[in-house]
């Protein structure tokens, strides 16, 4: 059991990295156009 423990954190702390560098390489791809609002009175 002690064993496992540092296995899953290791792979909690993998995961993270590669999510927060895909998030980093996807994230100038990403374009969202909104169109503009007019509001008249």
């Amino acid at each position: 059991m002690k064993l496992t423990t540092p296995i899953i954190v290791a792979l909690v702390i993998a995961v993270a990295v590669l999510g927060y560098l895909y998030y980093q390489r996807t994230s100038g791809d990403i374009t969202i156009q909104m169109p503009k609002v007019e509001m008249k009175r």
